[in-house]
């Protein structure tokens, strides 16, 4: 490879990825095999400029994002507390994120997937059959306490 500027030659301009112009700025960074202007290159969630706030930065589903927001978003599960790769899919529930295999109900630890209804009470997670008091409403008896937190959910 030649360098070009100790040719006398300048380099070529490049083009952002992140706005489509040239950059013709001193420092460009280069992420994702694609050379960004400094000030383009943002957290999708917190719209940081990640030139900023380190020398890493991560990429998941389309999304670029800040060290900080990774980890909200993908970095540990929220029943086995272990770090979830990059490269692998995820289950939610109430802002929780989840291993595949993680995703299973409290009681009878069957893994629960897409489509499957499942209810989310007090952090824990209950298949369709045993959801704390689906004895009561099954069998036609006095309701649920007001009080208690039953969020009926579908997984997606």
């Amino acid at each position: 490879m030649v360098n070009s500027q100790a040719s006398g030659v300048p380099p070529a301009p490049r083009s952002c990825a992140g706005c489509g112009g040239k950059i013709a700025d001193r420092f460009l960074l280069f992420s994702m095999e694609r050379y960004w202007h400094t000030h383009c290159l943002k957290c999708s969630c917190c719209q940081a400029q990640l030139g900023d706030i380190g020398t890493t930065c991560y990429s998941k589903g389309g999304l670029i994002l800040c060290r900080s927001d990774y980890i909200k978003l993908f970095g540990a599960c929220s029943a086995c507390g272990q770090s979830i790769p990059a490269n692998e899919m995820v289950m939610r529930a109430q802002g929780n994120v989840y291993h595949i295999k993680c995703f299973s109900c409290a009681t009878c630890r069957n893994r629960l997937i897409p489509g499957d209804r499942f209810h989310y009470i007090n952090g824990a997670i209950f298949c369709e059959h045993d959801r704390p008091g689906a004895a009561l409403h099954n069998s036609h008896l006095a309701p649920l306490q007001s009080s208690s937190v039953l969020t009926d959910q579908k997984v997606c």
